[in-house]
């Protein structure tokens, strides 16, 4: 217990993922959580568990054909669990037992949500619940009227639950057999706006929409959320005309797609048979991912805003700024961090993928790798298909993209800042 106690938040985090992957893995590994006559293998199993509990959406098995009711359940559940936080849930747990929750529980809920300070945070834990439970309800009566139509009545209210939980955790699992996802549904435009409203809504942020739902006004609110907004609707719309232009599909599955791609997964047109610019704009579009705070993963929108607005003030020799606010030199700084790391973690995994699966091109590997990364799902057909070594490191990827470069990296930062200073000395760059 003082080891729990003394151990980081990063790193109590960290570990309590991990704990919760294996808890998952085991569960789905055992018999009463498959179809009769259906055997999984345990690789199998902490690859589903990985994927539901870092919201990805990638599987090596379907769903449907491999999961009883009760295996499904476990995903949804895994699936909720990732996308509020292990955290989240267990204060959210705390709350509804009338416990109180002591100053370490409010310290692990600032860097799960990603937040400034600690301050309100037990009251921002109620409202992302109840904002959890509203939106979820709602988009499983909306989908429900459109499962009902092809479904028996038990089936679709199932079929609904668990779509609406993986819209809106932004976990593209579906639970429709035959590893269809959204296909048949391509032309649906009541499922097609649900979905988006649902991926929409879990990407944004829980800070934001509680802004959005009080001040109701762009000047009220603040910088992270004015951002957020801004550059959310600038890659949707950007993602949009561009995947309608290289692709040829309608103007619903483009926007679908680009509101997907920022970490959702769900497909209403097979991924398998876009064109290698169509995959390089999903790639840059997962990488990015959503915003701080979400369901989602990527760098964050947040953070490609500080890489553009400063690299723009370097350039240009002005402070950077956005909305009349300087931005501070140490957001900045992290900004340009986690776009390394990530940089640095992708580009190590695909050429380790790119050696352990030679039959398949660069291309197919890095969007693989990138998907993985950005907690995104997509896949253009091969994960089914990878070796267990390569079914490994998808595992890691999904993991740091989830629990964050940053917070992995802080791991290992045990030892406080030397007071040790050298002298400096200038360095050509570029």
């Amino acid at each position: 217990m003082n080891a729990l106690k003394k151990m980081s938040p990063g790193r109590f985090i960290a570990l309590g993922f991990a704990a919760v992957i294996l808890l998952g893995a085991f569960i789905l590994y055992l018999p009463i959580s498959h179809n009769e006559g259906v055997d999984v293998a345990f690789m199998d199993a902490v690859f589903t568990s990985t994927s539901a509990i870092c919201v990805t959406g990638l599987m090596v098995v379907d769903t449907y054909d491999t999961y009883n009711a009760f295996g499904q359940t476990v995903i949804a559940l895994l699936i909720q669990v990732g996308g509020l936080g292990v955290t989240s849930i267990g204060v959210g747990i705390m709350l509804l037992a009338r416990r109180k929750v002591d100053f370490k529980d409010r310290v692990l809920l600032k860097e799960t949500l990603n937040l400034e300070s600690m301050r309100g945070v037990v009251k921002l834990i109620r409202s992302v619940l109840l904002m959890t439970l509203g939106f979820e309800l709602v988009g499983a009566v909306l989908s429900f009227f459109v499962f009902s139509r092809d479904y028996p009545l038990l089936r679709a209210v199932g079929i609904s639950l668990f779509h609406s939980i993986a819209a809106f955790n932004n976990a593209g699992f579906d639970n429709l057999g035959g590893f269809k996802n959204l296909l048949d549904y391509h032309d649906n435009i009541l499922l097609n706006l649900t979905t988006s409203g649902l991926m929409l809504s879990g990407g944004l942020g829980f800070v934001v929409i509680k802004e959005l739902f009080y001040k109701r006004s762009f000047k009220k609110l603040s910088l992270h959320a004015k951002v957020v907004i801004v550059m959310t609707s600038g890659l949707i719309v950007a993602g949009t005309i561009l995947l309608k232009l290289t692709e040829g599909m309608s103007w619903l599955g483009a926007f679908f797609f680009s509101t997907s791609s920022g970490t959702a997964g769900f497909i209403t047109y097979p991924v398998s048979g876009f064109t290698n610019a169509g995959l390089f704009i999903i790639i840059i579009l997962m990488y990015i991912g959503s915003s701080p705070g979400s369901t989602g993963g990527g760098i964050k929108t947040t953070t490609a805003f500080v890489l553009f607005k400063s690299a723009y003030a370097a350039s240009a020799n002005k402070h950077c700024s956005a909305f009349k606010r300087k931005i501070p030199a140490e957001i900045q700084t992290k900004a340009f961090m986690l776009a390394f790391l990530a940089m640095v973690v992708i580009c190590f995994n695909t050429l380790l993928l790119s050696i352990m699966e030679p039959g398949y091109n660069f291309i197919q590997i890095l969007f693989e790798v990138v998907s993985a990364f950005g907690t995104v799902g997509f896949s253009i057909g091969i994960t089914s298909e990878l070796k267990p070594i390569s079914e490994v490191i998808i595992i890691l990827t999904m993991y740091i993209g989830r629990v964050g470069p940053l917070t992995i990296a802080s791991i290992w930062s045990v030892k406080p800042l030397s007071g040790l200073r050298y002298s400096e000395e200038g360095l050509m760059i570029g």
